[in-house]
């Protein structure tokens, strides 16, 4: 029987992933869904020649990853058992879904946005500007720090799919002060972007990422000696900086709950924490680590969430690391096809409880569209559920400063 391929581009990329993945979580497989799976290993067997995919890791990076807890059956694993995509989800089911999708997962105008003069933003309290999405830049005591930067105006390893929204990539990296600093949380695509990485080599200090993830990294020419990768619970010092006392760049000070529970005041530190979520840049997955970052910094204490469903982990690290002055946690690219590997907007109100935030930015939304709920649901399901709470909501438009002990951005400006 001969087979059409189908491509699928429902919530591009990042979609297809939950899609092609549901072929191979337990689902019901049919002989043109397995035939399908097959043609598609072998297209990206090739595209994988391409350098926007990456590499996978080998060598010592590779046995190191095979040391660790984490990993098992040759890959990474959740702390609790977490499908991917619901069982009995086809790639068929998800296609029919997205060509029905409603017409407001697009705003119908211009996403607001403020043009922020980054290089000159004080540093003197911690400033945030979000850059729509998972991507914002932190600036404290003379650190430049960025986190999951997506400036490409794609969220998918081809320009045609996953475009931002318009008004929502006013920013590029020409737009960017010296970093000092990049996180990145995992290597999916709308955290990990080939293009914006190839224009902070050259001067970005140095990067911070999960576990296998420096694989893509060197492959994309970054020298070894500017990454450090973390397991979960490892911490690593942050480099010297204005009015700030730190370590050796990337040593490693411990695990969590041995040493002081981070770091003290003027020692800067960065650990990894767990999240519940997968990673991969083709047809397979978990070969390298995804992570939530601790940074604790100048007094401060804040959780850079990445990409997570709900767990108990959440609790586990208020307990040892919070409580925090600020948490960044996803909001949005939810589905009731995925709904352990991202949270519901009340789940993030959830995390931030467990958490012991004091202030919740939520992020993960309002520039692409990875998903098929309205565009701009995640923000109004998280207002209705910090209602009460006791924890103060973050509500900036791209490119406005949140900056920490002075009055919060908390207008609703999605519902313009």
């Amino acid at each position: 029987m001969k087979v059409k391929r189908i491509f699928f581009p429902g919530v591009t990329f990042n979609g297809f992933y939950h899609a092609f993945n549901g072929f191979t979580s337990g689902g019901p497989v049919d002989l043109a869904a397995g035939l399908n799976q097959i043609q598609d290993r072998l297209f990206f067997s090739g595209m994988a020649l391409l350098p926007v995919f990456g590499k996978a890791p080998s060598g010592g990076r590779l046995e190191r990853i095979q040391q660790s807890a984490n990993y098992g059956k040759d890959h990474f694993q959740n702390a609790v058992p977490t499908e991917v995509t619901l069982k009995g989800v086809t790639i068929f089911k998800m296609l029919r879904e997205y060509r029905n999708r409603p017409v407001n997962t697009r705003p119908n105008n211009p996403v607001p946005s403020v043009r922020t003069d980054l290089r000159a933003l004080s540093s003197d309290m911690p400033a945030i500007v979000w850059f729509g999405h998972s991507s914002y830049l932190l600036k404290i005591k003379g650190l430049s720090i960025l986190v999951d930067p997506v400036f490409s105006g794609n969220a998918s390893p081809v320009s045609f799919f996953a475009k931002a929204f318009p008004g929502a990539d006013i920013y590029g990296v020409e737009d960017l002060p010296e970093i000092d600093m990049v996180v990145l949380t995992h290597d999916h695509y709308d955290h990990l972007d080939y293009k914006t990485i190839l224009q902070l080599a050259p001067t970005a200090k140095h990067f911070y990422t999960s576990l296998g993830v420096g694989a893509h990294l060197e492959f994309w020419g970054i020298p070894p000696e500017k990454i450090t990768e973390l397991d979960w619970w490892e911490t690593a010092a942050i480099p010297e900086a204005p009015g700030l006392t730190a370590g050796k760049p990337g040593a490693m000070t411990g695990q969590a709950g041995t040493d002081g529970n981070g770091a003290t005041t003027g020692r800067a530190t960065l650990t990894a924490t767990p999240s519940r979520h997968f990673s991969g840049r083709g047809t397979k997955r978990g070969g390298t680590l995804w992570s939530s970052f601790v940074l604790k910094i100048a007094g401060y204490t804040l959780f850079l969430g990445g990409d997570s469903g709900y767990e108990e982990h959440f609790k586990k690290i208020g307990d040892l690391y919070g409580p925090f002055d600020l948490a960044i946690l996803e909001a949005g690219q939810y589905g009731k096809n995925w709904p352990y590997i991202h949270m519901l907007p009340e789940q993030t109100v959830m995390a931030a409880k467990d958490l012991r935030a004091k202030v919740l930015l939520p992020v993960h939304w309002a520039k692409f569209t990875l998903a098929l709920h309205p565009w701009n649901e995640p923000i109004q399901r998280v207002v209705k559920a910090v209602a009460g709470s006791g924890i103060t909501l973050a509500t900036p438009m791209i490119g406005e400063p949140v900056v920490l002990g002075a009055p919060l951005p908390q207008t609703s400006w999605w519902e313009q």
